[in-house]
């Protein structure tokens, strides 16, 4: 095992030990840490009272997050005719069809997210492999299919955020970068939270979030109370 660092060290000495902190005191704390030489991504993460194993209780869905991520994103979009132009006039990097398709069948992944036309994706579908265990495969559950190409591609450049729970029914989701201001962080983490409790599974019994944390890349978390919070 990796011995921790004195930075790291440090972070965990300046936690209360059996605290659970506020969203805007975890927050305020988080920026007063020792950080590295990087603009580190705050990360929200979630422990929810399911069962991964059943289909019906599989937790997923996007939100736009009123700040952003906190770096461009590069958008791919599957399309044809009007809709390639109107894509690009949204701001999405590379738009097209067969020949774009091929081109990632050849390796090509320069881009962060992809979305589609429904016409589009009985060809695009041929990318699920490459595309899907890289979370990148354009899906209508996650609304990065659909006929108003401009409106999806608007929400992907503007900060729009996919989640979904792993085997181990945790939600790990981007909340921002440690650069911005405490309240910012806040919108963005109290945004992520009304979009995972929105999707609650109607078969999930008693407490739905059981708890929560927020960290940055290189730094411990933060516990949360989810109370105060949801």
């Amino acid at each position: 095992m990796r011995k921790a660092s004195k930075r790291f060290k440090k972070c965990l000495e300046a936690l209360e030990k059996d605290k659970y902190y506020s969203l805007k005191e975890a927050v305020t704390v988080l920026k007063d840490l020792p950080h590295p030489k990087f603009d580190e991504t705050v990360e929200l993460a979630c422990k929810l009272n399911i069962d991964p194993k059943q289909s019906e209780q599989i937790v997923r869905g996007t939100t736009v997050l009123p700040h952003g991520i906190g770096k461009a994103v590069r958008v791919c979009v599957f399309c044809k005719g009007e809709d390639i132009n109107k894509a690009k006039e949204m701001g999405a990097d590379f738009a097209g069809g067969s020949d774009l398709i091929e081109k990632i069948r050849k390796g090509w992944l320069e881009f962060d997210k992809a979305a589609s036309t429904p016409e589009m994706m009985k060809e695009a579908a041929q990318l699920g492999k490459i595309l899907g265990p890289r979370g990148m495969m354009p899906s209508p559950k996650v609304g990065t299919v659909g006929p108003d190409i401009a409106r999806i591609v608007k929400e992907l450049k503007s900060g729009k955020v996919q989640f979904k729970t792993d085997k181990t029914a945790n939600i790990h989701a981007v909340a921002g970068k440690v650069s911005f201001s405490v309240q910012d962080i806040c919108e963005n983490a109290s945004t992520l939270f009304k979009a995972i409790l929105s999707v609650r599974p109607a078969t999930v019994k008693g407490r739905y979030i059981e708890n929560a944390s927020i960290s940055t890349t290189m730094g411990p978390a933060v516990r949360l109370d989810v109370a105060r919070i949801s």
